[in-house]
């Protein structure tokens, strides 16, 4: 089975809710599996049943990826950027070009800064040269959602960092991790040798 990394960073838990949803609509592909990787930085509550710690081997040896982070001032957590700061090294050597990516965030408000914190993710991630995959206006929970979810990616508010994922918001992460895998399985993603 070709792996898909699912990465995070989630301080209070609604971004690693996410990313579990992410991962089952990645293993909703035939022939395709999560490799589900939390980015760690001492997170509290939310550590203590988070997958493994990722290495930056994990992204090299994935055919996709899918990176979420909480929104901190309409911006990435400082973890997530300081982790993929660390990816020089795959950049030099091209490792990445050519496989999709996407997207997903949580903020606590509605208007926290959702898509200005997507489109900041981005920007990595298209210089490694990787297919930036988003959400496409045929996915109906896109048209139905009254809280989290947009073009770019998947998104969720979670209030006070309590408010659990909507079906909406669930729905929409899924699709975006099957979106991925898809895409990884078109472009003929193979399993990892050795």
């Amino acid at each position: 089975m070709a792996e898909i990394l699912v990465l995070y960073y989630s301080r209070d838990g609604g971004t690693a809710a996410m990313a579990r949803h992410v991962a089952r609509g990645v293993e909703s592909v035939p022939g395709m599996q999560a490799r589900l990787r939390r980015i760690d930085a001492g997170e509290s509550a939310a550590a203590a049943e988070a997958p493994p710690a990722a290495r930056v081997d994990d992204l090299a040896e994935c055919a996709g990826l899918v990176l979420g982070s909480p929104t901190y001032f309409g911006n990435m957590a400082g973890p997530v950027k300081h982790f993929i700061d660390q990816t020089s090294s795959l950049w030099l050597t091209g490792a990445l070009i050519g496989k999709p990516a996407a997207v997903f965030t949580s903020t606590a408000s509605l208007h926290g800064g959702q898509e200005s914190t997507l489109l900041s993710m981005m920007i990595p991630l298209l210089h490694h040269g990787m297919l930036l995959v988003g959400l496409p206006y045929s996915e109906p929970a896109l048209l139905r959602t009254k809280s989290g979810g947009t073009p770019y990616g998947a998104s969720h508010t979670s209030g006070d960092g309590r408010q659990p994922l909507t079906e909406d918001e669930k729905a929409l992460c899924q699709a975006l991790g099957r979106r991925v895998a898809d895409t990884a399985r078109r472009l003929g993603a193979t399993p990892p040798t050795g």
